[in-house]
């Protein structure tokens, strides 16, 4: 054999790495990525070039496995045990830094109680990087700063009034504990309270109220966040607060204004120009500087839960916000959750609310078509969609004002069925259901509402039948019907992504699904609650709260019992309906939560579904389930059981998934949850089966 040509000559020296930062040369950095098994921070080398930028909290780009991946640097040490050479950092893309040391703890915080990734949480709580803005932000302040850690934390104190000062005037006089939260809150104590506000327009509406505190919070020196579930509500928000605080002061937080006033927003509350943060679910993680105050409104809408895992609800953020930077706290809605009433209960909060003197002077007058008194005059009022009572409520109404219309669903006729045999009609292509879409023309004929399939030649699959009637009535429809009832008022509708903020003083009819109603300058003369057993017999855990909860948004829009305002509500005389007659939303939820407390259901105590191929979930759950039991902890579980579909199959959702649900106690929590999460990244590790979903404390799951 030859000897090589080469031999006897020194191998070619390799290039030099760049010279480290002198002070704290490494970088921990948690590169973006939804992958469990890579949740965890990665040490890297901080170049000298970038040892001035390269401060805790800023976004920057790293080499890892031969790829260019974003992330955040977390904090910068003297060491490394990673055990070999580091690669330096590829580039610090902006020197603000987006992640403060609370939000940071926050995150932390949050991916821990959903069992989630971090990488995922930051995705929420950073928005989008603008870099114009980056660079504005930048030249107007070349030395960027980390926001400095809170002070000292001061002892949480049960609600009590504050120092000696002037009373507050404002919408609170009127609520039993309403003046000793604010001055409280305004004295630099952190209290904690669930609000029922009685009135939903006007002066004396929850704006007000949520403003009011938010200006006690801004007025003892520090800042507030509060979150709201859409953008009409924050735009009622943002308006009270602008006749209270300084126009700069309020930074607004919604993804709905698109990504450059939002990115905008974010930036000036970092630099502390703005000092209270309003918006959506996702301004839970504002980086509000010295904060005193969190609120949420109307904390049991879905709206308020994150679409992108790990699926968490804004107010459970709060809650931990709150608890990290000791922080009041203030739930607040025209009914009251199971988890707000827990809260009470525990006496981790303590409830604001109205005498019965001012219920009655505030409230309309509730009337209930299904009781003993109106069936006795209209004996068909219990089958009839429109009993004599709604009617003449509507009739009476018009000559006041408006008059609302709540119907529990879009559309014209949202579901269809065989007119011999009452079988649901379903699409020949994907099993979906088909409505009508509208009155006339190509509209009129049935479709599919999943895949959008024309179903011309329909034929039932179960008697051979071809004719197809209404299961239901939608917003559309409904509307016409009452136009001709009512000829030459004016109807508008309010639904889908037809949604109205607002309506005149006229006399008009407001049909609306139910969340999407408008606020009517004056409030409503009247209201009509209608398909309240269409609501209440959902089949869900939650069909009552959610249905008691609508039912008070939309009562609470019409005018007072003295001014004339009706609240005739088309439902089964149930608990429900008595909490609506009563006005009493806290003796619904104490009396629903003793119910889960004696099923052991949510909020009762927490649960964890896993949803995927039934190899996967039994895999996953057999494993989490030896695990704790190594620890002396056993899971209450229920299936695996075929996951009814509410929507189209897709790559994610299968028709032979599977789903397990995992019941575990609050005491318990921090230990399961752990272990969900590290099981789940050693099995995505490893990879020993196919993804599934994993998700704790989803509503919809049961």
């Amino acid at each position: 054999m030859q000897p090589s040509l080469l031999q006897g000559f020194p191998a070619p020296a390799r290039p030099a790495g760049p010279q480290l930062a002198g002070h704290l040369p490494v970088a921990r950095v948690l590169v973006e990525s939804s992958l469990p098994h890579l949740d965890r921070l990665f040490d890297y080398g901080v170049p000298d070039t970038l040892d001035h930028a390269a401060t805790p909290g800023v976004r920057v780009k790293v080499k890892f496995n031969g790829q260019d991946l974003n992330g955040f640097l977390m904090e910068r040490v003297a060491e490394s045990d990673a055990g070999h050479t580091l690669v330096p950092l590829a580039k610090v893309v902006s020197p603000v830094p987006v992640l403060t040391p609370a939000v940071r703890e926050l995150v932390y915080s949050v991916a821990a109680r959903y069992a989630g990734t971090v990488s995922d949480v930051l995705r929420v709580a950073v928005p989008p990087r603008v870099a114009r803005l980056d660079k504005e932000f930048a030249s107007a302040e070349p030395e960027w700063q980390a926001v400095p850690d809170q002070a000292e934390p001061r002892e949480a104190t049960a609600l009590q009034a504050g120092p000696a000062q002037d009373a507050l005037p404002g919408a609170w006089a009127a609520y039993h504990n309403g003046q000793a939260f604010l001055q409280h809150l305004a004295g630099g104590g952190s209290p904690r309270a669930v609000l029922n506000p009685l009135q939903g327009f006007g002066p004396g509406g929850w704006p007000q109220l949520l403003a009011e505190a938010v200006a006690a919070a801004y007025a003892s020196g520090r800042g507030a966040v509060v979150v709201v579930p859409d953008y009409r509500d924050l735009d009622r928000l943002e308006e009270a607060l602008h006749r209270l605080l300084p126009e700069d002061a309020v930074a607004r937080l919604t993804a709905d204004d698109g990504p450059t006033p939002r990115y905008r927003s974010f930036l000036r509350l970092l630099a502390g120009t703005a000092r209270v943060a309003i918006g959506t679910r996702s301004a839970a993680f504002a980086p509000v500087r010295d904060l005193g105050l969190v609120a949420c409104w109307d904390d049991g809408d879905d709206l308020h839960i994150e679409q992108r895992a790990p699926y968490a609800h804004a107010r459970e953020v709060l809650l931990l916000r709150a608890g990290q930077e000791d922080a009041a706290c203030l739930l607040a809605g025209h009914s009251r959750s199971t988890e707000a009433q827990r809260l009470v209960e525990a006496g981790w909060a303590r409830a604001v609310e109205a005498g019965r003197p001012d219920v009655r002077r505030t409230v309309p007058r509730i009337v209930n078509t299904a009781d003993s008194f109106e069936q006795e005059r209209d004996p068909l009022a219990r089958i009839a969609r429109l009993p004599g009572a709604a009617w003449r409520a509507a009739k009476e109404g018009l000559e006041r004002g408006p008059v609302l219309v709540q119907v529990a669903r879009a559309g014209y006729a949202p579901s269809l069925a065989c007119e011999m045999c009452r079988e649901p009609a379903r699409c020949g292509s994907c099993q979906g259901p088909l409505a009508v879409a509208g009155a006339s023309g190509t509209s009129a004929m049935p479709q599919c509402r999943w895949c959008s399939t024309l179903a011309p030649d329909w034929h039932c699959v179960h008697c051979g039948g071809r004719r197809l009637r209404k299961g239901a009535t939608g917003v559309i429809r409904t509307a016409e019907e009452l136009g001709r009832a009512f000829p030459g008022k004016t109807v508008v509708t309010s639904s889908g992504d037809q949604v109205k903020a607002g309506v005149g003083p006229g006399k008009a009819l407001v049909v609306a699904t139910v969340g999407a109603e408008p606020v009517a300058d004056g409030g409503y003369a009247a209201a009509l609650l209608l398909d309240g057993d269409s609501l209440l017999r959902r089949e869900t855990l939650r069909a009552g709260e959610d249905t008691v909860r609508r039912w008070f948004n939309a009562a609470a829009l019409v005018r007072p019992a003295a001014a004339g305002g009706l609240v005739v509500v088309t439902a089964a005389d149930t608990a429900a309906v008595g909490a609506l007659l009563r006005w009493d939303p806290a003796g619904y939820a104490e009396r629903e939560l003793s119910l889960r407390m004696e099923l052991q259901l949510p909020p009762a105590v927490r649960i964890a579904s896993v949803t995927g191929p039934r190899a996967a979930v039994e895999h996953y759950t057999g494993a989490v389930a030896a695990e704790l039991a190594s620890s002396g902890i056993t899971l209450r579980t229920a299936g695996p059981a075929p996951v009814v579909l509410s929507g189209p199959p897709s790559p994610r959702r299968s028709a032979e998934d599977v789903r397990t649900l995992l019941f575990f106690p609050y005491g318990q929590a921090a230990a399961v949850t752990r272990v969900l999460r590290v099981t789940r990244a050693a099995a995505a590790a490893k990879r020993f089966s196919e993804p599934f979903q994993l998700r704790l404390d989803g509503i919809d799951v049961l």
